[in-house]
């Protein structure tokens, strides 16, 4: 039989069957086609090296073609021909593919979280995975030794797009800490992301003071259930938690803007003049109800004490979170907007851009369009609900587990 006679078709091979006893079909050149009684169909390139004979796997049929099996036998010809055992090299290609394996940016991150994870609580092991597997995912693959910072900008600058800075600024972070574990376990030397200090724009954080445990929320939450001063007052401090606008939106929400059988509120935010929409919750609607009986006559459903006219004094909410023993140092009613924020990422894991979208903040699409006021509205119906469901829960003293602060 020539040497380059090829006995194997995609016909025959589909038409063998398994045996009592492994048994081997040759094609050519050494190739054969081993079926075993499970019904493996194995491809085997068979030579002899040193005057010995050995045989090298090849991968199993259908997932290995014909044509590929034959392309991988010319392949390990052509390393005999070169004096190198085809075994040897194939040992050697798998151990240099699992070494990279083993040291790529994302490996290195799964074995940096699994011991993370032991510190934190699950909210913040989901976002911060969540950044480790989408947002940083284009220096996933790369060798962490070999990720540089122009790479790591050019993930961050991704995000950046979305209008999201604050959370391109976790993710440079968080980055940070993995390089720093590599180069503590040996498979880095230095750590790329200190050289992007000042190449990202400074987020617009919002410095009030609030209360972001889940465990002094539920305190806090009751003390406020519990407060005795005018209707206005009482049930607009209620309100404010699970709706988290500006202070003066709130105090100055108006009936007109209220839709009770679509169950939103819309109006135009008082710092960036755009158009907002929020979803309110079956909590939040029964706490409208029960002021519509007392303040449906004024155009504000929180109007003053003195007229009806007028809505509620901008002190009004701090005053009573005082009287309720929160000095300004540890609440204000600014505050409950960094108590949704930090608490719907780190403890209900809601996306990040759908959270500065509730908040009123500039989001942009991964176009760099400004989003409109209705995007995401379904999810945000859901996040809405889900975050007043939660304060609910606690309210009534659910056993929580805190965040810890981040070092």
């Amino acid at each position: 039989m020539p040497a380059n006679t090829q006995l194997l078709t995609d016909t025959k091979l589909r038409s063998l069957r398994p045996r009592d006893a492994v048994y081997r079909v040759a094609d050519s050149n050494g190739l054969a086609i081993e079926v075993r009684p499970s019904g493996a169909r194995l491809w085997r390139y068979r030579y002899r090296f040193n005057g010995a004979a050995s045989m090298l796997a090849l991968g199993e049929y259908p997932e290995v073609s014909l044509a590929e099996a034959r392309k991988r036998r010319d392949d390990a010809r052509a390393t005999l021909n070169a004096g190198i055992s085809p075994v040897v090299a194939a040992r050697a290609r798998r151990d240099v593919q699992a070494e990279h394996a083993a040291n790529t940016f994302a490996a290195v991150a799964a074995e940096f979280m699994a011991q993370r994870a032991r510190t934190l609580t699950a909210g913040s092991v989901k976002r911060e995975r969540r950044l480790l597997e989408k947002d940083l995912a284009p220096i996933a693959d790369t060798p962490v030794a070999d990720v540089t910072a122009k790479a790591l900008l050019g993930a961050l600058r991704k995000i950046e797009q979305r209008g999201i800075i604050e959370t391109a600024h976790r993710a440079r972070a968080l980055a940070g800490r993995v390089f720093r574990y590599a180069i503590a376990t040996g498979r880095a030397e230095r750590d790329p992301s200190a050289d992007l200090a000042g190449a990202l724009p400074s987020p617009n954080v919002e410095h009030f003071a609030s209360v972001t445990e889940p465990g002094k929320v539920g305190p806090l939450l009751r003390a406020i259930h519990g407060y005795q001063g005018t209707l206005s007052v009482m049930c607009a401090l209620k309100l404010a938690p699970l709706v988290f606008v500006r202070p003066g939106e709130l105090r100055t929400m108006r009936w007109a803007d209220v839709d009770m059988e679509a169950e939103e509120w819309r109006f135009v935010t008082s710092k960036t003049k755009t158009p907002h929409i929020v979803p309110l919750s079956s909590q939040a609607l029964a706490i409208l109800r029960e002021a519509r009986q007392f303040t449906g006559s004024s155009e504000y459903v929180f109007p003053g004490g003195r007229s009806v006219r007028r809505p509620l004094s901008e002190n009004a909410i701090n005053a009573a979170l005082r009287t309720l023993g929160y000095d300004g140092d540890t609440m204000t009613g600014h505050g409950f907007r960094a108590m949704a924020r930090t608490m719907l990422d780190e403890v209900l894991g809601f996306r990040p851009d759908y959270i500065e979208q509730q908040l009123a903040h500039a989001v942009r699409d991964p176009l760099g369009r400004a989003y409109n006021r209705t995007a995401h509205l379904p999810e945000r119906r859901k996040m809405m609900q889900a975050w007043a469901d939660y304060l609910d829960s606690l309210r009534v003293g659910a056993s929580v587990v805190p965040i810890r602060k981040r070092g």
